[in-house]
């Protein structure tokens, strides 16, 4: 059974992207590729880092705790990506 991961992406602008996948080696690869694969918001600017990883247990949590984090003001985010930052080794 694959597992899920909710992750945010910076955009080239700095804009916040959040989304699910179970593989973000190839969600990352397909969102800045020209395949037509990645979401619509990386059609006016590129994926400049991914600065977010969160494992969810299902894809049922995933989808909850990725419209949780999109209720998210841009503060908020970027406080969460920041203690994801100071705990990580």
């Amino acid at each position: 059974m694959l597992g899920w991961t909710v992750y945010i992406v910076e955009g080239e602008r700095g804009a916040l992207y959040t989304g699910i996948t179970t593989s973000v080696a190839r969600r990352w690869a397909e969102h800045g590729g020209r395949q037509g694969r990645g979401a619509r918001f990386f059609r006016t600017q590129r994926p400049r880092d991914l600065v977010y990883v969160e494992v969810a247990a299902d894809r049922s949590g995933a989808l909850r705790r990725e419209a949780q984090i999109k209720r998210f003001g841009r503060s908020r985010k970027l406080a969460l990506i920041a203690a994801q930052r100071a705990i990580a080794p």
